[in-house]
């Protein structure tokens, strides 16, 4: 899984690179002092994005010092909580961190908490420049009937509770039932699918967690559907997971080839990532396997399918109520065509029974303190370029600075015969510096 935001915040070179005593005041010597201290940078979070950026930092700022705050105990986000266990090879990252958090220039500060233990505007204080990048830790949520039902489960929490993710450690899914829907078509999706459908044998010398593998055992998960609400050339998996998925010991692939018809001309005209991924589900969806492949998929146990143009509408409870049965779903029809097209309801409708449905339609960001400024409808940290916007802060101008502004209100004035016209607007000024 990708690191999912950065978000830079330079600050000024005024206060002194850490924070002082509690109670006490800085000196004006002290506050000023900083243009004999190397760079003080905070980086908030440990996950593939904050050490990248430790890294980038270390290695173009020889003399710049690298403090990172993690709320977890332990460092390296999305590499240890959301790489799937069978993926170790993607997992070989935390060696580079290692190194980086080795450094002498580097100090990594686990169990703390940005918001609570120590506030933005404290870092602000005490370092040059703060970089938010704590990532997009909640889901989105699918906002219709029956989400709140016993068995309906976000695919990050579930991911979470295989990987050791602490917070995710009580989840506890009932895997008893027959059939599990997972709403989504992304690498996340065909990573909950492989590991719901993946005999537990293989999966025990993996670092997935031995709570897990138990629940795993005991699984009766037979069939695995992976909706989307458009169509095969709008999925956002990747050929490498499809593969995997297609060629899963113990399990055959459920692909309607009317979903693929007249996509063999379309395909033609699409980028070579893209058409090598489709080339697959089509010949995966319509060309009679070889004997051995079908000889594997005959004796298979367990089954996945991809199910396109359908979007959620609502959790179905049981007859009790007391727990989740089934979903139904719109039908959907595509508005335009490749990536941007849009899927619209028919009006039309299908019922799918399950008794476990995992939503992965996406992350979101949550706000990280009061003062920072958050786009609670995006979901994000309002940002140019990452340069977090609408925020009070220093932003220094050097004499070099200047003599650009001096240069342009010397320029403004020959035209009127003057020495120079003054530029009056703040604002402008920072503009005309590039800020």
């Amino acid at each position: 899984m990708a690191p999912r935001c950065w978000r830079w915040w330079p600050w000024s070179a005024w206060r002194r690179a850490r924070p002082p005593p509690a109670g006490s005041t800085p000196s004006f010597r002290q506050q000023f002092s900083t243009q004999e201290q190397p760079p003080q940078i905070c980086v908030v979070g440990s996950g593939p994005a904050g050490f990248y950026t430790a890294q980038h930092l270390l290695k173009h700022h020889p003399r710049a010092h690298v403090d990172i705050y993690e709320k977890q105990l332990v460092p390296f986000g999305l590499v240890r909580f959301g790489v799937a266990p069978d993926h170790p090879e993607v997992k070989n990252v935390i060696n580079t961190f290692t190194q980086t958090a080795r450094s002498g220039r580097c100090a990594f500060h686990g169990n703390v908490v940005v918001g609570r233990d120590v506030a933005v505007p404290e870092l602000q204080a005490a370092y040059h420049a703060v970089v938010l990048s704590y990532g997009a830790e909640d889901h989105q949520a699918l906002e219709i009937p029956g989400e709140e039902l016993p068995g309906v489960f976000s695919a990050r929490a579930f991911v979470g509770w295989y990987n050791g993710l602490p917070e995710n450690r009580e989840l506890a899914p009932d895997l008893s039932c027959d059939t599990a829907v997972i709403l989504g078509q992304g690498n996340v999706a065909l990573d909950v699918a492989r590991i719901l459908l993946t005999p537990p044998e293989y999966l025990e010398k993996t670092d997935i967690t031995e709570a897990a593998l138990g629940v795993l055992r005991q699984s009766r998960v037979k069939t695995v559907w992976i909706v989307g609400r458009r169509g095969p050339l709008q999925v956002a998996f990747t050929i490498k997971e499809l593969r995997e998925m297609i060629q899963l010991p113990g399990t055959r692939p459920i692909l309607d080839p009317m979903d693929f018809l007249g996509l063999q001309d379309r395909i033609k005209e699409v980028p070579r990532p893209r058409k090598r991924l489709t080339e697959l589900l089509l010949r995966t969806a319509t060309e009679r396997p070889g004997a051995e492949e079908a000889a594997r998929q005959a004796s298979a146990s367990r089954t996945w399918g991809l199910r396109f143009f359908r979007s959620p509408q609502q959790v179905l409870p049981s007859p009790d109520g007391r727990r989740a049965a089934g979903i139904r779903l719109a039908v959907t029809r595509l508005e335009g065509v490749g990536e941007a097209a849009r899927a619209v309801p028919t009006g039309d409708s299908e019922d799918l029974p399950c008794g476990l449905v995992l939503s992965s339609v996406g992350y979101k960001s949550r706000p990280i303190d009061p003062s920072v400024p958050f786009d609670s409808k995006r979901g994000v940290i309002p940002n140019m370029e990452g340069r977090v916007i609408d925020v009070p802060g220093v932003r220094p101008v050097s004499f070099s600075d200047w003599e650009k502004l001096d240069a342009e209100e010397v320029s403004r004035g020959k035209g009127a015969g003057k020495p120079r016209e003054k530029l009056l607007d703040p604002q402008e000024m920072l503009r005309l510096l590039g800020r």
